[in-house]
């Protein structure tokens, strides 16, 4: 594929169907994928791959991708006919020409890692995770590299490269007809030195401990109590319950309780909420978005105030924002929709012993176990791996299948106290139609909402 060639062509193409934008990615993909199921190797893939994505506005967006670069520039042209039948009136902003070539470098490239020593890895953890009463273990290993070369008609070339890896374990323990499953995940934009990081002994001993500590643990009482998050738990909580509902393209949509609720006291004054894709490391990291916009840092609650909205070209423009380089694709074969990159709360001023002496009777509620959330609706349902109940301060006995629930704005404003314990770790993927890399956390957080069992 000639570069210069194709960028000529869309050039071409562009004054011939008379089309006002056009942007081009051409990804080149390579990944190692590897799992683990009770000692059996489940998966092994090596792959790698290449394709565009192009996206024509002409009042409303045409979209085309292709795998085959010899037919990059028939994708590019279905595009642009698509852009101009079909009929919008919408507006973006297009900014000015940015001419660069960024990486994200690491210290031990996994590239360079033999794949023995990737299956060893599953190997060792999956012989450290058996015991008594574990009954499954699965291992997964991934890593990627992601190399992108984006253009538009406005005059940007950017190339780009970001490297990512992810590993985790869960087991499975049942006794007397009981069964419980625990997990941890590590992730990064890393090379191979976050495995060289990781105390395997003590995360798998970890691990397994806390399955067997949940099958003799109690169940949750239900009703409205005093509720302290621990960083993981904050973390799921703001992504799901305010991130979502502060990207720009559900706000426009109706599909957000806070349309319209920009400039306004959302929240308790203690409250600072950020999504910044330029934490050095992160799983949610990256140098420019989907759109050749920079990533940045913002700021989407400050001090209690809705500050902002995460945003793209077309929602900029829409809310005369300023564009804040949160537009996201799974990859080249989709379109970028307005996405989170390493969402948390920041820094507040409470230690975990001050929350806990707030409280005479609540629960202290340990990590993601999955959940659901309304932004529309404004409501908002998580599980937590564990569970412990409080009394006069102090820490009781464990509960499990506990599930935490209420009405998001309602919770925001019943912040009591935000800790000063941040912790950005928790990596995982975000699915809305597509599923993207992201990363979350924050620092305990003691708050009142209402609780009960989950399975």
């Amino acid at each position: 594929m000639e570069l210069e060639r194709l960028m000529k062509a869309a050039e071409k193409l562009a004054e011939k169907h008379g089309i006002e934008y056009y942007e081009i990615r051409i990804v080149k993909f390579t990944s190692t994928v590897l799992s683990m199921g009770n000692g059996q190797l489940r998966e092994l893939s090596i792959n790698s791959e290449m394709g565009v994505g192009a996206r024509s506005f002409n009042g409303s967006w045409g979209f085309s991708s292709a795998n085959d670069p010899r037919r990059f520039e028939k994708s590019i042209e279905i595009a642009m006919k698509i852009a101009k039948l079909s009929s919008g009136k919408s507006r973006i902003y297009l900014g000015d020409p940015v001419l660069d070539e960024a990486e994200i470098k690491v210290r031990m490239p996994f590239s360079e890692v033999d794949i023995g020593d990737k299956i060893n890895l599953l190997k060792e953890t999956d012989s450290l995770l058996k015991g008594e009463d574990i009954t499954s273990r699965d291992v997964y290993y991934h890593d990627s590299i992601v190399e992108t070369l984006y253009f538009n008609s406005v005059g940007s070339e950017i190339r780009t490269v970001v490297p990512r890896i992810r590993f985790g374990f869960s087991v499975t323990a049942r006794k007397s007809g009981e069964m419980q499953r625990y997990w941890k995940t590590f992730g990064g934009t890393l090379g191979w030195e976050l495995i060289e990081g990781i105390e395997l002994p003590y995360w798998t001993s970890l691990v397994k401990e806390k399955a067997l500590q949940l099958l003799r643990a109690r169940n949750p009482p239900s009703g409205e109590f005093e509720v302290i998050m621990d960083p993981e738990l904050t973390g799921v909580f703001i992504h799901e319950a305010l991130g979502h509902a502060v990207e720009a393209d559900l706000v426009k949509n109706g599909d957000s309780i806070l349309a319209g609720k920009l400039g306004e006291r959302i929240a308790v004054e203690e409250l600072t909420v950020v999504d910044d894709p330029t934490l050095k490391g992160k799983f949610g990291s990256y140098i420019y978005d989907d759109e050749g916009v920079k990533a940045k840092r913002v700021e989407i609650i400050k001090d209690g105030v809705l500050v902002t909205y995460l945003n793209d070209r077309e929602t900029s423009a829409y809310f005369d924002l300023e564009p804040n380089g949160h537009a996201r694709a799974q990859s080249y074969a989709y379109q970028p929709l307005v996405r989170m990159g390493n969402t948390y709360v920041e820094r507040g001023s409470w230690s975990l012993e001050e929350m806990l002496e707030e409280v005479k009777n609540g629960l202290y509620m340990v990590g993601d176990k999955g959940g659901q959330v309304d932004t529309a609706g404004g409501t908002f349902t998580f599980g937590a791996k564990e569970g412990y109940l409080i009394r006069n301060g102090e820490i009781a006995e464990m509960v499990r299948d506990v599930a935490l629930s209420g009405k998001i704005l309602e919770v925001l404003q019943g912040i009591r106290a935000v800790g000063k314990d941040v912790r950005i770790e928790f990596p995982g993927y975000c699915g809305k139609g597509q599923s993207v890399p992201v990363d979350d956390g924050g620092p305990h957080v003691l708050t009142r909402a209402l609780v009960g069992g989950t399975q």
